[in-house]
């Protein structure tokens, strides 16, 4: 009966200490202590997003079916993401290790022993003792310890999701942006070609002209100068292209290799505008974002472990097996048990637990700051694409408009040239300045498109799944 009342007691004891005092800070979110603007400064629409407008996979905007087959390769078969899936289990494993420190440890012990002396005691005559016993110890929760390991782990947990998903959607914007770049050094590669056509076409002119004594060797010279001008930028393209292939090869998390492309860039449409909401609103769409905040979590939990050092821990011990000796009467002699509780705490360590506190405190301190730069920087991406992409689309106009009068300026100079109205250098002169400013429509395009991704990105939007679209979509 006293055995019975004395696990009753040890029972409530221990539940009375679990539900003990929880030490150090509890986290609080300064999202609210965060400045931010009304409105974004080069933000035209100044609408508020809808779930519509932020739910949505974003680079099916751009209208490309290949580009969207290359995304959906890159998200399964990246090394990155997969690197950050793994980490996902890892950080789930390690809370379920964390939540088992709740519960008390059972073990097993058995032995055989032969002499005179047990434990430090002499026992008289040699004897053989025999022993299986089962075991259980169990350090009390009484001042959070385990709690607050269990919240960081919780948190690093939080904080590992939506560090994939902040790795999904930069892969995503790798993906497009170095596929837009490829399309661009494409595009500048065929104007290369189709200029040194051209070249090749007027160097054949003046050569005849110079071998009947019609022109003088300046011309046919210069004539070469542009010819041997234009035949160079068709292997520099080639290769910036090739290597630009190999890059976008291993995002797909593939050998490096030839990549099948859809429309020319001169022919891909520029996609819609969207709103882009309230910049309060960053803080709970960015992944980056979000992730810091668990992380600044994480560690004003950990402040609370390392306060928890620095008082005693209660545990609880128990024993029950069977002890003979003789091994044949092992289980008949009834069995052998012991109860009990400890009590261990640091007494002086010259400050040593105190300081581990404060470095966890300023641990703490900094996760907040970076949380805090987090939500600044993620402010000025979405105000750099912004006025990327209203200034780069008034300087695509001019570059097209710069093509169209140096294209016409070529012809009028080759006709002028060829009637004697005018020299060769006007002629080279005009080539040169229409060769140029193709070349710079092709990457003011290709800016323009990769504005609109840095857009995308900085809004930190988007499904990644077909789970999270039903989700967005009530389905």
């Amino acid at each position: 009966m006293k055995t019975k009342l004395s696990f009753i007691f040890i029972g409530m004891l221990a539940v009375f200490l679990i539900e003990g005092c929880k030490v150090g800070p509890n986290f609080k979110s300064d999202r609210s202590q965060i400045d931010s603007a009304q409105v974004y400064r080069y933000d035209s629409l100044q609408l508020a997003m809808t779930d519509s407008v932020l739910n949505l996979k974003w680079w099916d905007l751009f209208d490309d079916p290949i580009l969207d087959t290359l995304i959906a390769i890159g998200l399964r078969e990246n090394k990155d993401i997969l690197i950050a899936s793994s980490r996902i289990e890892q950080s789930r494993a390690l809370l379920g290790i964390t939540r088992a420190d709740f519960f008390p440890s059972f073990g097993y012990s058995a032995g055989a022993i032969r002499g005179n002396v047990v434990q430090g005691s002499p026992i008289g005559s040699t004897s053989n003792i025999f022993t299986g016993f089962g075991t259980l110890n169990w350090e009390l929760d009484f001042w959070g310890k385990f709690r607050r390991a269990n919240e960081a782990a919780k948190a690093e947990l939080a904080a590992t999701e939506f560090g994939q998903r902040t790795i999904q959607i930069g892969l995503i914007s790798q993906i497009t942006g170095t596929y837009y770049q490829l399309l661009d050094y494409q595009w500048r590669e065929y104007i290369s070609r189709k200029t040194l056509q051209l070249r090749e076409e007027s160097l054949r002119i003046i050569q005849e002209r110079y071998n009947k004594g019609i022109i003088a060797e300046i011309d046919l010279n210069q004539a070469q100068i542009q010819r041997a001008i234009a035949a160079s930028a068709v292997p520099l393209y080639q290769r910036l292209a090739a290597q630009t292939e190999n890059a976008l090869a291993v995002l797909l998390g593939r050998n490096p290799k030839s990549i099948t492309v859809g429309s020319a860039l001169e022919n891909q449409g520029l996609p819609p505008d969207i709103p882009v909401g309230l910049p309060s609103m960053l803080m709970e769409r960015r992944p980056d974002i979000i992730r810091s905040e668990y992380l600044a979590h994480a560690q004003t939990a950990r402040v609370g472990i390392a306060v928890a050092q620095r008082f005693p821990s209660i545990s609880l011990t128990g024993l029950l097996g069977v002890a003979s000796n003789d091994i044949s009467t092992l289980t008949s002699n009834g069995l052998a048990w012991n109860a009990g509780a400890s009590l261990a705490g640091p007494l002086f360590e010259f400050g040593k637990n105190k300081r581990r506190v404060e470095v966890e405190r300023y641990k703490a301190e900094q996760a907040m700051y970076d949380y805090e730069r987090t939500v600044i920087t993620a402010f000025q991406e979405v105000e750099d694409a912004l006025v990327e992409i209203s200034t780069l689309k008034d300087e695509l106009q001019a570059r097209r408009d710069h093509v169209a009068a140096a294209q016409n300026a070529q012809n009028l100079s080759r006709e002028r040239y060829d009637k004697g109205v005018t020299s060769f250098l006007e002629l080279i002169e005009s080539q040169r300045q229409a060769f140029e400013a193709e070349l710079n429509l092709s990457e003011t395009t290709q800016k323009l498109f990769n504005g609109y991704v840095k857009l995308y990105k900085a809004l930190g939007g988007g499904w990644l799944s077909e789970d999270e679209m039903n989700s967005a979509q009530g389905q």
